[in-house]
């Protein structure tokens, strides 16, 4: 069935709220660890060397993000919060207004552009546990768009195959198709086309 319009999706997990003076730390972090990033690649952004630029304690940046997988998906925040704004009120093809075959094709072409900026933090984001992937916001939002897309367009088994497709789009996989086995994202983007035409194309209702 279609998505119900009022039904919320879970979004991006952000920043709870919390004190002005907090709220500063918590940039000056993230402002500390972007500027590692920036002048020395990811493998620089650790949790001390982001506490000693900062000039803050070890124990403040763990309290703030818990490990470098809770830092990655903050440094991760803007541009999820950005993509989720586009797919879900943005213009079409990627926003409502387009078929949605053509909405499922441009969310991941979406996707893998994103991964073709950053991958490295993705891939950092989705290493906290063998499922902690699954269990963050802007993966649930994803899959809960990406079945509601299937199911509009008719497809066969629509959560199944929205969970199939997005792991198909994680950052290890990504890494190894570009650097690895150098496939270029217009590749990427083609086979993952071709897979969206042979699931719509099987027309048959999602099994009990």
């Amino acid at each position: 069935m279609p998505r119900p319009r009022h039904q919320p999706l879970p979004l991006a997990d952000g920043p709870a709220p919390e004190r002005a003076d907090a709220a500063r730390n918590r940039e000056v972090l993230l402002a500390a660890a972007r500027q590692l990033m920036l002048s020395e690649g990811i493998c620089a952004v650790s949790m001390d060397r982001v506490a000693r630029l900062a000039g803050v304690g070890i124990g403040t940046v763990y309290r703030r993000f818990t490990d470098r997988c809770g830092l990655a998906l903050a440094l991760l925040g803007d541009s999820e919060r950005q993509f989720q704004a586009a797919f879900l009120t943005g213009p079409p093809p990627l926003g409502p207004g387009a078929a949605p075959e053509t909405r499922i094709r441009a969310f991941l072409h979406c996707y893998i552009d994103r991964l073709e900026t950053d991958a490295e933090l993705h891939a950092i984001a989705e290493t906290s546990s063998p499922t902690g992937r699954y269990n963050n916001g802007a993966y649930r939002t994803a899959r809960t768009h990406l079945s509601w897309l299937l199911t509009e367009a008719g497809a066969q088994d629509p959560a199944y195959h929205a969970d199939a497709l997005l792991t198909l789009l994680s950052a290890g996989l990504f890494q190894h198709h570009r650097h690895e086995l150098h496939l270029s994202p217009e590749r990427i983007k083609a086979g993952l086309d071709s897979l969206v035409t042979g699931l719509l194309s099987q027309g048959t209702p999602s099994p009990n």
